[in-house]
């Protein structure tokens, strides 16, 4: 299916996804004994010192509701029983230029009110209305029953976890912006361009501006790869570019799509570890089931680049030596992946249950934002990762895992820094929905 007909299928599925949602309010609401809840989808914020604002961000929470991002000043309002308000802020400014308003089909759905300024919306808070989201300005002229419960808070963010089809055809669209994205940064690459010019060509594929994407692009040449979240973007090439590791999203209506890939210039040890990282990343994207507790698709990452530190004679020993002394933490020292869908790092990820409560990652892992177990709907990352950290290096080489460590073989990889594959998995019924992958295959 090509990318009109997917956006033009998305209004179909918008009510169904709102009823959800009414549903999950409506129980919030009951046990807090609220009669309404009005979701704000934030403010714009000025610099210190400045009379510049910051770029907005809307609520996530609002997001979930209204496929607005652009909209500082605005509410959703929802009464169970009744249509949900959008008060639609919408300024008179001559400035800077106002949201437009909303036409497409899924606002049907919504009873939408233009307000021109923030002293109109106490007129419109229903009474007994529980509020979600940042405290704002006029929060006292309103008469809110409960702001920021965790009686509405806590279920709402649980239940977010699971998507539902209008969200994840939304996060489809992410990823098929964000795989055409990663074809144009790799073609770059290969022609010598510096990290600030693929992060340009990136741009340009993708259609997004830069505060539009999901997160700060990482786009790491040589020994920048080692650096997890490495932002720097150098504006001169190196003399030689030995490797990229680019991580990078796409995002559409709000929901994003977060994807890595690593590459070499040329064959070699450091190509051959690619493949490998690449094989083992695949294993665990088809672990992604219902039931399955994420914490053991994170001891199975260890064990598979385990395997690959062996045969890359990177480490020697045993799989299970490696792991039980920490070995594999050495190179592999972040989770294996987190939720995806309004936030890059969606929320509830240690959430115990509906009532709240947190579900502590497993000893040793304590960088595991997912410690639930997966259900249907629920869409994960998977990004294994093997990387040659001086920082990490050198405080193996003090200890016992030094005496495993085959440290001409890890001098000659430091100049490439490291490699991460990621990739976006629904969990499905049969078998898991790679839409990473299928975003790829369909270039």
């Amino acid at each position: 299916m090509d990318m009109s007909a997917q956006i033009s299928g998305l209004d179909r599925l918008y009510p169904a996804h709102l009823a959800a949602l009414t549903e999950h309010a409506d129980r919030a609401l009951i046990a807090s004994r609220c009669d309404a809840l009005v979701i704000g989808a934030g403010e714009l914020k000025y610099r210190y010192l400045d009379d510049t604002t910051e770029h907005f961000i809307a609520n996530p929470q609002f997001r979930a509701w209204v496929p607005v991002t652009d909209a500082p000043g605005s509410y959703l309002i929802y009464v169970p029983g009744q249509k949900p308000t959008l008060l639609f802020h919408q300024p008179e400014d001559y400035w800077h230029k106002p949201p437009s308003l909303p036409t497409a089909a899924w606002t049907r759905a919504l009873d939408i009110k233009i307000i021109r300024s923030p002293d109109e919306v106490p007129a419109h808070i229903p009474a007994r209305a529980a509020y979600l989201g940042e405290e704002f300005a006029h929060a006292p002229r309103c008469s809110f029953a409960m702001i920021n419960p965790p009686s509405i808070v806590d279920p709402l963010h649980y239940a977010r976890a699971v998507k539902t089809p209008y969200e994840i055809a939304c996060m489809r669209l992410a990823s098929a912006i964000g795989a055409r994205a990663h074809v144009a940064a790799e073609m770059a690459y290969r022609a010598g361009a510096s990290e600030y010019a693929i992060h340009l060509a990136y741009l340009a594929a993708s259609g997004l501006q830069e505060a539009e994407l999901p997160y700060t692009n990482i786009i790491a040449l040589n020994e920048g790869g080692s650096i997890l979240h490495y932002t720097t973007l150098e504006r001169v090439a190196p003399l030689v570019s030995r490797s990229l590791l680019i991580d990078a999203g796409g995002q559409y209506r709000g929901y994003g799509s977060d994807i890595t890939r690593s590459y070499a210039s040329e064959p070699g040890p450091y190509l051959e570890l690619i493949t490998q990282l690449e094989q083992a990343q695949q294993k665990l994207c088809r672990m992604v089931m219902p039931g399955v507790a994420y914490p053991d698709i994170h001891s199975a990452a260890h064990r598979l680049i385990a395997q690959i530190l062996l045969e890359a004679r990177i480490i020697h020993g045993s799989v299970e030596a490696a792991v039980a002394t920490g070995l594999t933490g050495v190179f592999f020292p972040h989770g294996i992946g987190h939720l995806l869908g309004l936030q890059v790092h969606d929320i509830g990820g240690r959430q115990a249950s509906s009532q709240g409560g947190t579900l502590q990652p497993p000893a040793g892992q304590p960088y595991l934002r997912l410690t639930r177990r997966l259900e249907v709907g629920v869409v994960v990352t998977i990004e294994p990762g093997i990387y040659f950290i001086d920082l990490l290096l050198k405080k193996a080489r003090a200890d016992d895992r030094g005496k495993s460590i085959c440290w001409d073989v890890v001098d000659a990889l430091r100049p490439f820094g490291g490699a991460r594959i990621e990739d976006n998995v629904v969990t499905c019924l049969t078998e898991p929905e790679n839409l990473t992958r299928d975003a790829f295959a369909a270039l």
